[in-house]
């Protein structure tokens, strides 16, 4: 069983296709969190880039890089780290979220499988076609990109891979910030962990986020959440609650998977 520790999930402004800069905001307040003794940090999505469609291919050109950083702060800190960047494939890019173990190592990758049709991702990011979970010092994380939180299944399989804990990359605007809220708490209470999920804050290119950024109990509590302003929502988790909260309510031991086949229709 992991021992309790504290996690932290970051929010900043993301300027549209600024690497520099939101690289820069990305590592000040990554550093920051594990000064605070974060063992787990949790960054927006396409925290490096923004949605600069027109750019996108060129710009995910610096990934590589800036995964190498992250691997190198990652060993040094001895912090878990997560957060989705543009990841070029040939002609193609990909929204990406990787996990960085406390080892410098990368122990999960996963293409952003759901794509927002509303502002346009399917045209110009290519889907992702599986989803595994990530194993880390801190626990087996669930990762999520944003969309995908109104997404149940993919939550329910990596709960049911042994997810002790969902990782959420997001630019989430504010219009619909009853939903970030409501979506979050939910998949932390259904699937009995904790979820630790990140958004931007401020404007970036039409839209504008709200910030918000939460750490959820499996009982759906608000153990931490970020105002509207860059910063850090920190809390301690500790992964017997995960244990006790399914040792309370078995849902696990009463799932009734016969029931939730597809039935054939009547000729």
């Amino acid at each position: 069983m992991v021992r309790p520790f504290k996690a932290a999930a970051l929010q900043f402004r993301i300027d549209m296709g600024n690497v520099e800069a939101n690289t820069a905001r990305a590592f000040a307040l990554l550093g920051e969190a594990a000064g605070r003794g974060a063992s787990l940090c949790v960054l927006p999505e396409m925290w490096s880039t923004g949605f600069a469609y027109e750019r996108l291919h060129a710009l995910a050109g610096a990934t590589p890089k800036i995964l190498y950083d992250l691997r190198k702060l990652a060993a040094e800190k001895r912090i878990v780290i997560a957060g989705s960047l543009p990841e070029r494939v040939g002609r193609a890019v990909y929204n990406t979220l990787h996990v960085v173990n406390a080892t410098g190592v990368i122990t999960g990758q996963y293409r952003k499988t759901h794509l927002f049709q509303p502002s346009e991702e399917h045209l110009h990011f290519r889907r992702g076609t599986s989803a595994s979970v990530a194993h880390t010092d801190v626990g087996i994380l669930g990762p999520h990109i944003c969309y995908d939180l109104r997404f149940p299944e993919l939550s329910r399989k990596y709960y049911l891979e042994g997810a002790t804990l969902f990782c959420v990359s997001a630019q989430w605007p504010t219009v619909r910030k009853g939903h970030w809220e409501l979506l979050n708490a939910a998949r932390a209470v259904e699937n009995q962990l904790f979820v630790v999920a990140a958004n931007a804050v401020g404007k970036s290119g039409d839209f504008r986020f709200s910030g918000g950024s939460l750490i959820l109990s499996p009982w759906g509590e608000r153990l931490a959440e970020g105002g509207e302003e860059e910063g850090l929502a920190m809390a301690v988790i500790d992964p017997a609650q995960a244990a006790e909260a399914r040792r309370r309510i078995p849902c696990a031991q009463d799932r009734n998977e016969r029931a939730y086949r597809k039935t054939r229709k009547k000729r």
